[in-house]
């Protein structure tokens, strides 16, 4: 265990371990980030409930973890099989990192072949090296290391990990997967998925980030993402966290929109201990369009908190926003949305729902929304709601020879439904179907229900 007093000084000294193990980077414009990361997180320190955007999650029992990061990739036993039964039973391009680092010998990209020109995929370390002005314009610039402790500690610790760069008119019709893998390594330990996805004017494309853990050990994973949409591009954007029940995940998505640029997201949490999931949009472009929708299922004495802004920059934008939970055992479920319209952001729409659906007497959710309008020609709505299975709904299928049981299931099913049907990846949706009648399953066993 480390001591509250120490917890910082402990991320300070692997830095220096870290920073003596790069070298010929002494020098380099990424290592200057990094530098300047670490001293902004020694500043920062880990966010406690007294701050106002971390009041219902508190973070100190990841805090006390001497969590060893994990500077060298090794495939810990992790094996092809193991990659084709996380891909859905489908042969799409996937980019795969085990602990953070990007793995050649478990990628595949053979859908893409065809589309090959222009297209760049693969290591993020190293692109660093092969398009350091594409990267030094785009990484670090949205998932700010001087706003958020724990963008600084993945920015201060950035090795690897996946980039994907579509260029101008190029249209994608299989999904691309960014398979994040957590797996046993000699002590609990630390690591820093970090992906970056450019996407130029006038293309299309859909991506899936999957964050696993391949066994039920503690660790902790610190995660961000960086996707910038160029002018009338489209991006389908699907995010599945289904990390080891004893771990902590700490992501970040922070997604930048020009003009009339789209961009969807469906988010689905499952696993893990303590869960903070951050996504943010940023559209800067008249015309842009984002719909962020999520879908979070929390049993035992899991934390899983979802905090989302969507910053109305300029004029004409439209933003939509589902998320739903579904709350058994003694978890807790945190939902805080901002819509944030700036003062030239006339003409703004923008609708924000939040819904859950408590299974247990011994279940808790917090839920925030929020709405900060600084323009006067807007369309803004907001709301939120909390509630248990409709009682004259189960008797009715009851009536119509379903067991107690299984009518609840098909009700919660049903609510589910509502953000999982939106994901337009079949094999996806029906992974997901499946794995949340697993989960009532166990939560039934245990008597959570």
């Amino acid at each position: 265990m480390i001591k509250a007093a120490d917890q910082v000084d402990w991320y300070l000294s692997n830095f220096e371990v870290f920073q003596k193990s790069l070298n010929g980077e002494a020098g380099s414009h990424i290592h200057a980030i990094r530098k300047a990361a670490i001293a902004r997180f020694a500043e920062l320190g880990f966010p406690t409930t007294r701050d106002e955007e971390w009041k219902y999650t508190d973070v100190a029992p990841l805090t006390k973890v001497p969590f060893e990061p994990v500077f060298d990739y090794a495939l810990n036993g992790v094996s092809t099989r193991d990659v084709e039964r996380l891909t859905f039973g489908q042969k799409w391009a996937r980019l795969v990192c085990v602990n953070g680092h990007f793995s050649r010998e478990l990628s595949s990209a053979p859908s893409l072949r065809r589309f090959s020109r222009g297209i760049k995929m693969g290591s993020l370390a190293e692109a660093m090296k092969s398009d350091p002005g594409l990267l030094e314009q785009h990484l670090t610039r949205y998932a700010r290391y001087d706003e958020n402790a724990f963008s600084a500690l993945s920015a201060a610790f950035l090795l690897d990990g996946v980039f994907v760069f579509i260029p101008d008119r190029t249209i994608l019709e299989e999904p691309i997967q960014l398979l994040f893998i957590s797996t046993a390594a000699d002590a609990e330990f630390v690591s820093f998925p970090r992906s970056l996805i450019v996407v130029g004017n006038n293309s299309q494309v859909s991506i899936l980030e999957t964050h696993v853990g391949l066994e039920n050990n503690v660790y902790f994973s610190n995660a961000v993402s960086e996707v910038v949409l160029g002018e009338n591009s489209v991006v389908e954007y699907e995010m599945v966290e289904d990390e080891s029940e004893r771990s902590f995940h700490i992501g970040t998505t922070q997604v930048h929109q020009e003009r009339n640029s789209t961009f969807t997201s469906n988010a689905i949490s499952y696993g893990g201990a303590l869960v903070r999931n951050n996504v943010a949009a940023v559209l800067d472009g008249e015309g842009a369009e984002c719909t962020l929708n999520g879908l979070y299922v929390v049993a035992d004495e899991q934390h899983v908190d979802n905090h989302t802004t969507i910053d109305h920059a300029k004029p004409h934008c439209s933003s939509h926003e589902l998320y739903k939970g579904i709350l058994a055992g003694k978890s807790r479920g945190v939902f805080n949305g901002k819509i944030l319209v700036r003062k030239d952001a006339q003409k703004t729409d923008a609708k924000q729902t939040n819904k859950n659906l408590v299974l247990s007497n011994d279940a808790t959710i917090d839920t925030k929304p929020q709405l900060e309008i600084f323009a006067n020609d807007v369309k803004c709505t907001h709301g939120a709601t909390i509630g248990q299975l409709d009682e004259e709904a189960t008797f009715y299928l009851r009536t119509r020879g379903l067991g107690l049981e299984t009518a609840r299931d098909v009700l919660t099913n049903a609510f589910a439904s509502d953000v999982i049907n939106r994901i337009q990846t079949p094999s996806l949706r029906d992974w997901l179907n499946v794995n949340l009648l697993i989960r009532l399953q166990r939560a039934r066993e245990k008597r959570e229900l």
